[in-house]
């Protein structure tokens, strides 16, 4: 399985996840085999600066990613990442190594839509 988690920098697993999806500047993948890491890949996120709805979904698709973690996420990310047949989960804090742990432990399962995103009508 290959996860993908939002980060601040480019330190795999030790860097800190980024709480704001779209404008991560860095997404790190992470290869997982029978529950263990087995690779992981620092990847500078191209569309940090601007983006269109859809195009961060379709970049982490071509990643081969499974899953996207992140801090937060808009409504209209989870359901393109749903639509691309790839698993969300918001919430994720502290560093990808503690985030990553979470998910495969089961308390970091679900995706909802960022207060923000529900504000501006997109929940």
């Amino acid at each position: 399985m290959k996860i993908a988690i939002t980060a601040e920098t480019s330190q795999g697993l030790d860097s800190q996840v980024a709480q704001h999806f779209g404008h991560a500047p860095y997404f790190i993948l992470v290869d997982i085999d029978d529950g263990a890491v087995t690779a992981t890949q620092d990847i500078a996120n191209p569309f940090a600066e601007a983006h269109q709805p859809g195009e961060i979904p379709t970049f982490i698709k071509q990643q081969n990613a499974e899953v996207m973690l992140s801090g937060g996420m808009g409504g209209r990310a989870i359901e393109f990442f749903t639509q691309a047949g790839i698993k969300t989960a918001t919430g994720a804090t502290g560093t990808v190594r503690e985030s990553l742990e979470k998910y495969l432990g089961g308390t970091l399962a679900a995706a909802a839509p960022c207060a923000e995103s529900v504000a501006h009508g997109h929940g």
